[in-house]
């Protein structure tokens, strides 16, 4: 009986120690769509304030980070958006939950910059460019985290050098001086060529496909 006890809790354990990407809106995928034309009031995003999140998982932990904007713009007419393309610095990739260990920083960071992963040497940025942007409306077989979301918006995500079309989720306000918008959503990295340690097999050393992405942009006119 104590055998089976331990056993028990140590398959406990380990379930628990098995991190998933966290609880999140999935981002639809799929091809290539056509770029809104941009008409209307330009507001340029603030690369200070506005900031990307990451979050990454394997079975023994996560990691989180952020990226910068090199560049972004948002078009309005009105109160709506007609057109956004945004700029990423994948240079500026950065780990925060190992700031006490400098080295293990440092080497993460080293080999998420790298082919493995984003190749920042030959791709230092990704682009993401809109294709539609629409009033949320929540259907009765959404499983939506971002309740107060305002907005489904599309666009084109280039990284790697591969362009994918992806939609999610997001809050959006909007004012005379300022836009800002909100989102959180998991994303399937190996559709953009990055298959490092996907396979299971690895177990400890598997890291996990699913990819949280969040952003929080201000823009301003």
């Amino acid at each position: 009986m104590t055998r089976q006890i331990t056993i028990s809790l140590l398959l406990l354990a380990l379930l628990a120690a098995c991190q998933e990407a966290p609880r999140a809106d999935k981002a639809k995928v799929g091809e290539i769509q056509a770029v809104k034309p941009a008409h209307g009031n330009a507001y340029q995003a603030d690369t200070v304030l506005s900031v990307i999140g990451w979050i990454g998982t394997k079975p023994t932990g996560k990691h989180h980070g952020t990226l910068k904007l090199v560049s972004g713009v948002i078009y309005v007419e009105d109160t709506t958006i007609t057109s956004a393309r945004f700029v990423v610095d994948m240079n500026t990739m950065a780990n925060v939950d190992l700031a006490a260990d400098t080295a293990m920083k440092n080497k993460l960071e080293r080999e998420l910059k790298s082919p493995l992963f984003f190749d920042v040497s030959e791709y230092p940025t990704a682009i993401f460019e809109m294709t539609a942007i629409t009033p949320y409306i929540p259907s009765l077989d959404d499983d939506i985290t971002l309740r107060d979301a305002t907005h489904t918006i599309e666009g084109n995500f280039t990284a790697k050098g591969i362009t994918k079309n992806i939609s999610f989720p997001a809050k959006i306000k909007i004012s005379d001086k300022k836009v800002t918008a909100l989102a959180s959503f998991n994303i399937d990295r190996t559709l953009w060529g990055m298959n490092y340690r996907t396979n299971k097999s690895l177990q400890d050393k598997l890291i996990k496909s699913q990819v949280n992405i969040s952003f929080s942009v201000v823009a301003v006119r």
